[in-house]
């Protein structure tokens, strides 16, 4: 009998030793594997030339429920005028002085010209203040209250390029459009995400306690998840991964060892000098939070209008790949892609901020 307990005893010791030398192995690779910054792309540095920098508003703060400041801009909402880009007035002239006089007709008070609002979520290693301020600022000028936030881990919010847990930054959007609705109760909201951040604005949409907080969401060249037909490889070129680290950490979690998630698993190609302006790195944790649960499972849960806009010469995404793939999924989705226009075109370039911005003025209501 207690030979047999001896060798009980032995046989456990020996699957715990070995199941021990598993998970010393797995850090060890995660540890031995160095995240490598891809060489800078010069399609996203060289899109922040020809931005007027001079209407930026200025960086805002609100304390989540973490006690952690966050930071937003707001763009208060004007009468449609003359300031939107010059590149959209001969092709929407007489569209855009019909809007003109409704707006201006609705803003006597001055409050919001169109009676809508739209908080804008930036993309992979940006913030409130880089590019997406030629959209948000077009977007105010045709009379949409304009919010842009700096999601935690990014800009002035939080810990650059790491976050405390997955979920958090659903938690800091619930608390965001609770600070608004001190002074906005009412506002129809509309949700806008490029790239990672329409990744992220499509998982918000599918969320069931934030799906009443938005009329619609408006998604722009958006990552659809790792799987997705409608990437290139490598974001063509954008994004590092640290494929043994982010498995290791994967195996971990499956065998109830949920450590390491603050370590980088993503790295970006931004340029060495824009570590003032740009995030580099993406932890476990926020690599796998800002993003969708992938669209085959957010999309089905989705209940209200969702519109994807993507550039034709997107260098990142396979803009003509996402008709096919979210429609076989859900197919109310609207999808529309613009002529001429790469992955931050979508955001900078005059043709795209026209179409997109005019798009979230007359469709913010709700409307698909």
């Amino acid at each position: 009998m207690a030979i047999r307990l001896l060798r009980g005893v032995l046989s456990g010791l020996k699957w715990a030793l070995c199941a021990v030398g598993g998970v010393a192995l797995i850090l060890t690779a995660m540890i031995a594997t160095p995240l490598e910054r891809p060489p800078e792309m010069r399609s996203v540095s060289d899109s922040t030339k020809g931005i007027d920098w001079s209407t930026l508003p200025a960086l805002e703060r609100f304390q989540a429920r973490d006690g952690t400041w966050i930071g937003y801009r707001h763009y208060a909402a004007k009468a449609f005028s003359s300031e939107v880009e010059a590149g959209s007035r001969e092709e929407n002239a007489s569209k855009q002085e019909s809007g003109a006089r409704s707006h201006r007709n609705g803003n006597g008070s001055g409050g919001p010209a169109a009676g809508r609002g739209a908080i804008f979520i930036h993309g992979s290693s940006g913030s409130s203040g880089t590019v997406n301020h030629a959209l948000t600022h077009a977007i105010a000028a045709r009379g949409v209250e304009t919010w842009a936030l700096d999601i935690r881990g990014h800009g002035g919010s939080g810990t650059r390029g790491d976050i405390g847990y997955v979920g958090q930054l659903e938690d800091d959007l619930v608390d965001f459009v609770a600070h608004l609705r001190k002074t906005a109760p009412d506002l129809p909201l509309t949700l806008i995400g490029h790239s990672a951040g329409a990744g992220f604005s499509l998982r918000v949409a599918a969320t069931p306690i934030m799906q009443d907080m938005f009329v619609r969401t408006v998604l722009l060249a958006p990552y659809l998840g790792y799987d997705a037909p409608t990437n290139r490889p490598s974001n063509g070129g954008w994004v590092s991964a640290d494929i043994p680290r982010f498995l290791g950490l994967t195996a971990l979690r499956k065998l109830g060892i949920d450590c390491c998630a603050q370590l980088p698993v993503l790295a970006f190609a931004v340029p060495a000098s824009s570590a003032k302006y740009l995030t580099s790195t993406y932890s476990d944790r926020l690599m796998r939070n800002f993003a969708t649960r992938g669209y085959r499972v957010d999309l089905p849960a989705t209940t209200r209008p969702i519109t994807i806009f993507g550039g034709a010469e997107d260098e990142m995404m396979i803009s003509d790949k996402y008709a096919q793939a979210v429609q076989a999924v859900k197919p109310s989705v609207d999808v529309k892609v613009i002529d001429g226009i790469n992955h931050m075109g979508i955001v900078t370039h005059p043709k795209a901020v026209s179409v997109i911005a005019e798009d979230v003025a007359t469709r913010g209501a709700g409307q698909s």
